[in-house]
């Protein structure tokens, strides 16, 4: 767990599930896995087995001991699509997100498919977000499958981007996130991948939001695209504290 989170567009983690595997060219040099690793060598608990999934029944609780509103990224180390997740715990996540109305929280995942399954069976309450990962044309398939879930605000994560993603289908989506890759094997991200992305969004009157150039020192690239920072949210993200 995590508070003031450095992810720019949330402001706080929560792992009730950590660890992962691979499962498209995006997961090539996962972030969580090199921060996985060193937290196993720090001693950290959670982490003693390194990046093997681990369910965390004692994390379960913690957003609701966070009284201040805030936007909560859910599993920032994992997947809470991940096959090996039961859908049993998925469900107590589900509650506790339920319970903890006065936060929104946002959840990522690249296995879309098992998502788009057990949709129906999950109950999304507003301040639910939820969004898929697409670092290059071939899964653009992951929205359609966003698409057909009842999350009250859908968003696309197009990081790292890798490869241009081409002509977007964005109809229902509601916010779109683009980044580069960023550490030591950062593969590059050229400018008209990400304006290509931008335009569209613009066209469609949703919102953008740029993270990062990445590349090895992201500090030091910044995030400034054509002059200025795209810092644009969901409209709901405004909103008071919601009510479930």
């Amino acid at each position: 767990m995590s508070l003031n989170s450095t992810i720019e567009w949330t402001d706080s983690s929560w792992n009730p599930v950590t660890g992962c595997t691979k499962v498209s060219p995006g997961c090539k040099y996962c972030y969580a896995e090199r921060m996985a690793k060193r937290l196993h060598a720090m001693g950290q608990p959670n982490y003693r087995n390194g990046f093997k999934l681990e369910l965390h029944e004692n994390a379960l609780e913690q957003p609701l001991k966070w009284k201040k509103p805030q936007n909560i990224f859910v599993n920032s180390m994992s997947d809470l699509f991940h096959e090996d997740v039961p859908m049993t715990f998925i469900q107590k996540v589900f509650g506790v997100m339920h319970r903890a109305h006065w936060h929104r929280f946002q959840i990522l995942t690249k296995r879309s498919k098992r998502m788009r399954e057990l949709s129906e069976l999950l109950h999304w309450t507003p301040n639910i977000w939820m969004g898929v990962s697409v670092e290059n044309a071939n899964y653009k398939n992951r929205i359609d499958d966003l698409r057909n879930t009842r999350a009250a605000v859908k968003f696309l994560s197009i990081e790292p981007l890798i490869a241009p993603v081409g002509k977007l289908r964005l109809k229902n989506i509601d916010w779109v996130i683009v980044g580069g890759e960023s550490g030591p094997k950062a593969r590059p991200i050229e400018p008209e991948w990400i304006r290509e992305v931008r335009d569209q969004c613009v066209d469609s009157h949703i919102p953008f939001f740029f993270k990062q150039w990445g590349g090895v020192n992201k500090k030091k690239a910044g995030r400034i695209l054509e002059g200025r920072t795209w810092d644009e949210m969901p409209h709901s993200a405004s909103n008071s504290i919601l009510e479930a």
